[in-house]
Parts: structure tokens; sequence; C-alpha cells
């Protein structure tokens, strides 16, 4: 019961570092209706300035504000160099752009950068508190986990509560009509692709220090994960991004623990195929998909 308990409590942390990913596919999804394969690969430039930052002022806050801020200028820079030029007359250009931009970005890196795996240190202690005898969550995962919260709270009031959340959501459901009525769609398109991969990058910076450390393809199973999970939550749905999260962290910590890591993969893979049977929208999907 001690070891659920903690492969149950770790796998919260990744499934929340997961969540946040699946919700910036969710977030351009919502705005363009293009899975941007580029989101990765946008992530770990923002991460290497965060890395870059870190080290050259001492401060883990100031490269990850640094981090968050280059993944929305990123976010400009993809959305009004390439995506805009894209035709609009299918949606698989932007998709076969995005892939694209995939390979430029990751070959830039390792020109830069090289190849080799760069150590990110974590904010927090990473040694888990014991509890009762029970070894929990580590102070970085109780950071992880709270800052995926906020972040989330925060996008809701944004979407919910404030007039540009109203012209974002109008832009995305009715381009033609919000344009009628004096939004500027072009520039929310725009917005939605900054947050989106502001939340990437947020989501990355919190990853690799968990992992083997920062190198040009450090983020590949991130977005893997966090496209199954964005699937599985409903690509229309912030709230199944969230839970969708949760869940594929937990089983991915579970199968890891009793069976090996090579079989959570196949546990995710298999979780994603039985939605995609039972419900395609998405678990967290409460109706029919909206024409773009």
């Amino acid at each position: 019961m001690d070891r659920f308990t903690f492969l149950f409590a770790t796998g919260l942390a990744r499934g929340a570092i997961f969540a946040l990913f699946a919700l910036s596919l969710v977030l351009i999804w919502r705005a363009t209706r293009i899975i941007n394969f580029a989101q990765a690969a946008m992530a770990l430039v923002a991460t290497y300035v965060a890395f870059a930052v870190s080290g050259a002022t001492g401060s883990y806050g100031a490269g990850l504000a640094a981090g968050i801020l280059a993944g929305a200028l990123i976010g400009l820079v993809v959305e009004r160099g390439v995506m805009r030029f894209a035709p609009q007359s299918s949606h698989l250009t932007g998709v076969l752009a995005a892939i694209g931009l995939v390979m430029v970005l990751q070959s830039l890196l390792g020109i830069f950068f090289g190849s080799q795996y760069r150590a990110m240190r974590a904010p927090f202690d990473r040694s888990a508190i014991v509890i009762g005898g029970v070894p929990l969550l580590s102070p970085n995962d109780l950071f992880t986990i709270g800052i995926t919260i906020a972040v989330m709270v925060a996008l809701a009031i944004v979407f919910s509560r404030t007039s540009l959340g109203l012209q974002l959501r109008a832009s995305a459901f009715a381009p033609e009509v919000s344009r009628l009525l004096g939004v500027r769609v072009t520039n929310m398109v725009t917005i939605g692709w900054m947050l989106s991969s502001a939340v990437a990058a947020l989501a990355a910076i919190l990853l690799v220090p968990t992992e083997l450390g920062l190198n040009p393809h450090a983020t590949d199973m991130l977005f893997v994960y966090a496209f199954a999970v964005a699937v599985i939550g409903g690509l229309d749905s912030p709230v199944g991004a969230l839970f969708g999260g949760l869940i594929v962290g937990v089983a991915m910590s579970l199968l890891t623990g009793y069976l090996g890591a090579t079989v959570a993969p196949i546990g995710v893979l298999a979780i994603l195929v039985l939605v995609l049977l039972v419900k395609p929208g998405g678990v967290f999907s409460t109706r029919k998909e909206r024409s773009a």
C-alpha cells in the first residue's frame, strides 16, 4: 500500500506537467483547428533561453520568467511569420508547416548547442517528504502541481470573466460574426498562439530538470504523451486536459512501478485506443465538434 501511495503521488506531479502541455495544444486547437506539431520544439527553444538566463543570473525565477516570455514571443513569431502565410484552404498545410518547423528548430538547436545533455537544476528539493513512514510528494512536485493549478485557474478566469477572453472565444467559434462585431480576429489568433506557446514553455521548463537534462530532443516524448492526454480528455476541453493529464500521469507511474518502464507507453496507447473506440470526441467532450 505504501508503494502504491508513493507511485500515485508521483504520478500526479508528472500528470500535472502533461496537463499543462496538453492545455497548450487545446488552446491552439480551439483557436485555429490545427494540431501544432511544432509545440514541443518551440517550448524547447524557450527552455534553452530559461537555461541560459538562469546560468547567467543564478536565479531560477529569472530563468522561468525569461522562458515563459520567450515562449510567448516564439508563438508570436511563428504565427506571424509562418502560419499566417500557410494557405487556409486546408488545415493540412498548417500541419505540414509545423512539422517542417520542428526539423528547422531542432537542427538549429543541435548546431548552436550540440547534442549533449545539459543538467538543469530544479527549483526545489526533489527528495520525497515522508509522512507516516510513507514517502510522498517532494517540494519540487508540490511546486509543479501548485503552479499547474494556478495557471489553470488564471486561464479559466481570463476566458470566462474578461473582455479579452470573450473576444478569444468568439473569434474561435464564429470568426466571421466576430469581425462584423468589430473584433480583430487576426490579433486574437496571435494572442492565442502566444498564450499557448507560453503555457507549453512553462510545462517544458518544469519537466526538463526531472529528466536526463536539456538537449535538442528533450521534449519529444512530452509532446507524444500530452497529445494523447489532449485526445483522451477532448481537444476542445481545457478541463479534459487537466483530468486527462492526471489520469495518464498516474497510470504511467503505476505501470512503471509495478510492470516496468517499457510497459508504460503501451498502457497509455491502450487507454488512447479505448477512448477513441468508446468516445472519439474525448472523455470530457460534451457536445459535437464545432466547425472551423
